[in-house]
């Protein structure tokens, strides 16, 4: 049923146009009501070392909501300013934590966390490793995640990604309600990660990096951020046109935003920043997205980037759901390319 509705919506709407990037970056910034936000009175809550990495961790107010905590990673002896990375945490149907699925504090990770790594990240915090590199890394929680989190009456782990699974919908009905969507909301928190790890004067270059929902943010901030230099997408791009049957519900609802389709396909919105520095690693074993999907939105941003072929990598590899080790070391080789020059 849904594929034919597919059918009579493209035919009555005229789904996934093909708009210029610039066009298609405002008008999608527009539908999905991107909030202008700011990163406000920024605090520095505790600092340590671990051994050749120095780390802070940060608090800010967007306006709205508890204060989003993020960790601030960088190391400990180098000089500045050192290019800059904002490494954004997935939802991994978590959100109890949100920056420490892929950074580590001052405190041993939680069981929870250390599951969540060993499923999707190799079993390491990559936020500290790509620090130890030689950049500034920013890892924000979001809405909905650790230190933005709802109360929902619950305190256990385990019990609250229940709850928070069952209530996305209603965040997201309440975003809609606002003129806005959970993506665009999320986003707005993100372009103020971004502008406050810009603001800093131990700071170069900017670019960002992303698993899954991380990977869906990442894409957005390359989206809508034009001095962001550098953009990693793991494990997130498809078009919407090949998940029709069978792959909607298992995404987030930030994956929907409202009215993109009548703009463009997700890998449009992906490729918009063309000529700017893109990555995308395509997992061939990816229960979330259907091979087709995957190769077609290659062939799309292929298309996108025509003018500057060398400007996008695409990596594919023959493995579920995750960015592992062996594809953190090609993100992090291909960031120090593309933002240490």
């Amino acid at each position: 049923m849904f594929a034919e509705l597919a059918e009579v919506a493209a035919a009555q709407l005229g789904t996934y146009p093909s708009l210029p990037g610039p066009e298609l970056r405002r008008a999608a910034r527009a539908a999905m009501g991107v909030l202008d936000l700011a990163a406000g009175d920024v605090r520095v809550e505790r600092s340590w070392t671990d051994g050749d990495l120095a780390g802070e961790e940060l608090s800010w107010s967007v306006g709205f909501g508890p204060r989003t905590h993020a960790y601030l990673l960088r190391p400990a002896d180098a000089a500045g300013p050192l290019p800059g990375v904002v490494a954004l945490h997935c939802h991994g149907g978590m959100k109890w934590a949100g920056k420490e699925k892929i950074a580590d504090g001052p405190s041993e990770p939680s069981p929870e966390v250390r599951r969540v790594r060993e499923l999707l990240y190799g079993g390491r915090a990559y936020a500290n490793e790509l620090a130890r590199r030689g950049f500034v890394v920013l890892a924000p929680d979001v809405l909905t995640w650790g230190s933005r989190r709802f109360p929902l009456g619950v305190d256990e782990p385990g019990a609250y990604d229940a709850a928070a699974r069952d209530h996305e919908h209603v965040v997201a009905k309440y975003c809609a309600a606002l003129g806005t969507s959970f993506a665009g909301v999320a986003a707005g928190e993100d372009l103020a990660a971004a502008a406050y790890l810009r603001s800093r004067p131990d700071v170069g270059t900017v670019g960002c990096v992303g698993l899954s929902g991380g990977g869906l943010r990442a894409a957005l901030l390359g989206a809508f951020d034009p001095d962001m230099r550098a953009v990693v997408v793991a494990a997130m791009v498809s078009s919407y046109r090949d998940m029709i049957d069978g792959y909607v519900e298992k995404h987030t609802w930030m994956l929907w935003p409202p009215g993109l389709p009548r703009l463009g396909d997700w890998p449009d919105l992906v490729a918009a920043r063309a000529p700017e520095p893109l990555m995308v690693q395509y997992a061939l074993r990816d229960r979330l997205f259907p091979e087709p999907g995957m190769r077609r939105a290659h062939t799309m941003i292929e298309e996108r980037y025509r003018e500057a072929p060398d400007a996008y990598e695409a990596v594919w590899a023959d493995v579920p759901h995750s960015f592992d080790v062996t594809r953190q070391e090609q993100a992090f080789d291909w960031l120090a390319q593309r933002l240490k020059a």
